[in-house]
């Protein structure tokens, strides 16, 4: 994990405080850059693998600016003891959200219906031009050698965002933004997950040809 700044101290955070409600905001970053010692810190109860990290530094980020923009100093605490609260229910958001998602899928089953009325299944979604791989899976016992590598090769996040970005347990589909404001992270990091993520799947089913 890298390495954050030191904390304000009460004197330097009651100043910066009151010069970003007079609207300076470059005093606002100083809060942000300052406390994300703290939002590393909380993130500490939760890492199980080091992947995790940068998600959930992500997730807390956005717990901490939304201290930073509600806080009350005449309540009489400091910033750091209400952010910690903010970013752990963020964190915490993030991780109930996961735990909904993590059910297994089956490729076979249907998500939707086309503009036909036929059915779609997630490996109809995974054959489509969107994605360009259709000539990866162009043989039949390819498919399913395709939904062996989803449950087999691919971390709990990346079949989070799958799930979400297909449409899977007959929800509908979701854009990256989308998905990337309901798990907290960034639209380009969400992107890089789901490419990973089929690329993963594709090394996989070379694999066992």
């Amino acid at each position: 994990m890298k390495t954050f700044p030191q904390p304000l101290t009460a004197k330097e955070e009651k100043r910066y405080l009151e010069e970003f409600r007079k609207g300076n905001q470059a005093a606002k970053d100083i809060l942000i850059e300052r406390n994300m010692r703290l939002v590393a810190h909380m993130v500490k109860k939760y890492t199980t693998t080091e992947r995790d990290v940068e998600d959930l530094i992500s997730v807390g980020s956005i717990g901490l600016i939304k201290a930073v923009h509600t806080f009350d100093p005449a309540k009489g605490s400091r910033l750091g003891t209400y952010a910690a609260r903010c970013i752990d229910n963020e964190i915490l958001m993030l991780l109930r959200s996961r735990k909904k998602q993590s059910r297994e899928v089956s490729m076979q089953e249907p998500v939707g219906i086309d503009k036909e009325g036929n059915e779609i299944t997630l490996l109809d979604l995974l054959e489509s031009d969107e994605l360009s791989i259709e000539l990866m899976y162009a043989r039949k016992e390819d498919i399913y050698r395709m939904a062996n590598a989803f449950r087999k090769c691919l971390s709990d996040k990346e079949k989070t965002v799958i799930r979400m970005r297909y449409g899977l347990d007959g929800s509908k589909e979701t854009t990256q933004r989308e998905i990337a404001e309901e798990l907290g992270i960034s639209r380009s990091y969400v992107s890089r997950i789901e490419k990973g993520a089929l690329e993963k799947m594709r090394k996989e089913m070379e694999a066992e040809t």
